[in-house]
């Protein structure tokens, strides 16, 4: 078993409050879920009206797959063009 986890730190440059930085990150984390089927939540910086910390983690069997798929969930990340991607940290565990 394989589990590959995802942390990103966001800067959310067009919001001045705490509602209009929601609405972008349930946004986000909606057309993440309904694309790529990952358990996806913001787990961190949530009373900051800037900044987010969105994590996803992804079970599978091989770690060639587990990679590719969290780098494509990067990447659809960035052209969703909400939020900029200040830090990404992935991690993968074999069992």
């Amino acid at each position: 078993m394989v589990i590959g986890i995802c942390q990103l730190d966001l800067l959310i440059r067009e919001t001045h409050s705490l509602k209009g930085k929601r609405r972008i990150v349930k946004q986000i984390i909606g057309r993440v879920k309904n694309k790529f089927n990952v358990s996806i939540a913001e787990v961190g910086d949530q009373d900051l009206w800037q900044r987010s910390q969105i994590g996803f983690c992804l079970v599978g069997n091989e770690r060639r797959f587990i990679n590719s798929a969290l780098d494509k969930i990067v990447d659809f990340i960035e052209t969703i063009n909400s939020a900029e991607i200040t830090n990404a940290d992935i991690e993968i565990l074999s069992f």
